[in-house]
């Protein structure tokens, strides 16, 4: 592991790391809040957006002040693979800073984004070497197609993360044109293997969450086209998942509004964390 950056914040230390990763075959970046103290500390996992990186959450979001204070760990992992040799797409919904978080099967993704076995079964035994991590508790957080990320993954890895939450998730992407573009290029023509890496389809399907907090602005640009947390209401309500979803009116996709409710989220995960 080269660590690129470290400085003090809020009584803790923020710091961005790089580790050759043997799931992506690639160099992989991710940042890390450790709070004051001793630790361990329950590991809360902050995935950005299309377009983002390692940086985005944790420079953007404000959300290290009250990490230090409830004695979290905040780990924020790059958005994909990069670098040359790494295929790209010229749109920025596609490719390089658009991986969806899933492992890809068809070519020419498939070489190097394995985004799933990244964060679930490489970078995890990282952390919890390198950081006093707990890694019996860990949460699951992200925005946009972060969002889609945390849920999919919480929901097919049920027992990893004891608390799951979203700020403005992709929740059904293959209903919506993000995902119908990104899921058939990553994994082929297979429906079955588009519903995995859709949230409202895997808990259609029997998968379950214990609760989830979900915070929507109803001036998204994407709202009525890309994100339809409509879909997700109607899911969790048939299968009996407890749904906290909150509309701000007013609030837009980017991280003015992620910073206004990162609080709630913050407080959320700890209680369920340190219970």
């Amino acid at each position: 592991m080269e660590t690129l950056a470290r400085a003090a914040c809020h009584g803790g230390v923020q710091s961005f790391h790089s580790h050759v990763s043997n799931s992506t075959g690639t160099a992989m970046r991710f940042g890390v809040f450790v709070p004051p103290g001793n630790g361990p500390f329950p590991v809360l996992w902050c995935l950005a957006g299309l377009t983002c990186t390692e940086e985005t959450f944790a420079i953007k979001a404000g959300a290290q002040r009250l990490a230090a204070e409830l004695g979290l760990m905040l780990v924020t992992p790059d958005t994909s693979p990069r670098g040359d040799g790494v295929a790209d797409d010229p749109a920025w919904d596609m490719g390089q800073a658009a991986s969806f978080y899933l492992d890809a099967t068809a070519e020419p993704w498939a070489a190097h984004y394995q985004m799933r076995t990244w964060l679930i079964d490489e970078l995890p035994g990282l952390i919890g070497a390198q950081f006093p991590a707990d890694m019996a508790r860990q949460g699951i957080t992200g925005h946009s197609m972060g969002g889609q990320g945390a849920l999919t993954l919480a929901l097919k890895h049920p027992d990893r993360f004891k608390s799951v939450s979203a700020f403005a998730p992709i929740v059904a992407p293959t209903q919506v044109p993000w995902g119908r573009k990104a899921l058939p290029a990553y994994l082929g023509d297979d429906p079955e293997a588009w519903a995995s890496h859709d949230a409202c389809a895997l808990i259609d399907g029997g998968a379950r969450l214990a609760e989830l907090l979900v915070d929507q602005g109803e001036a998204d640009a994407f709202l009525a086209e890309q994100l339809q947390p409509e879909r997700l209401e109607a899911a969790c309500t048939s299968a009996g998942i407890p749904l906290t979803l909150r509309r701000h009116a007013g609030y837009d996709h980017g991280y003015w509004f992620v910073q206004s409710f990162v609080a709630d989220h913050l407080r959320w995960h700890a209680t369920r964390l340190t219970a």
